[in-house]
């Protein structure tokens, strides 16, 4: 039996590190595409989403090798902080009249992609962390650092918002078909 060589714990770091290192990949692999598709329907770039992702990992990275989804999600917003304007919540809940909620029609997700950005970022945020990613709203509340309450108010608000301007905007598809249907249309 041979002793214990120096080449031997050499060996061993380099397995730790490779380790340590696929664990590092495996944790940004799981989250990156959330965190993409969070930042760039906050901010409406690509490149500033794609910065908004690489800020977040390394604010995530710096504070522990193996951040947990919700670590993930507070470096998430501590970025889009720096890049987007958010507005308190407002206390309470709106008043709805009705107007504009009496069609109902299926949504197609390019008509309520663009419909987000008339929400305000908190509102905005909110309706992706809740009903996009399905996050809980004790979740949201922690991650955004807002009361489950708020959460609730800034989500209702989202939906009736989006509701409204999906009501008043046609289809992209309805666009689509209407230019496709008129030559002159199309031409232009």
């Amino acid at each position: 039996m041979r002793g214990f060589e120096p080449h031997d714990a050499r060996l061993v770091l380099n397995f730790a590190e490779i380790s340590a290192a696929q664990k590092r990949r495996d944790s940004y692999e799981s989250h990156r595409h959330r965190v993409f598709a969070v930042a760039f329907y906050m901010t409406g770039g690509e490149l500033e989403a794609e910065d908004i992702l690489a800020n977040t990992f390394v604010r995530a990275f710096q504070q522990t090798d193996e951040p947990s989804a919700q670590q993930v999600d507070v470096s998430l917003v501590s970025e889009l902080k720096q890049h987007v304007e958010f507005e308190p919540p407002p206390a309470t809940a709106p008043v709805t009249t009705g107007a504009g909620l009496g069609e109902q029609r299926n949504v197609k997700r390019p008509d309520l992609e663009a419909a987000l950005i008339h929400l305000p970022a908190t509102e905005r945020l909110v309706f992706l962390l809740r009903d996009v990613e399905g996050y809980p709203v004790d979740r949201v509340a922690a991650t955004l650092e807002l009361t489950p309450q708020a959460v609730n108010i800034a989500l209702l608000r989202a939906r009736l918002k989006l509701r409204e301007v999906l009501a008043q905007a046609p289809s992209r598809t309805e666009q689509f078909d209407a230019a496709e249907d008129n030559p002159q249309q199309r031409a232009v």
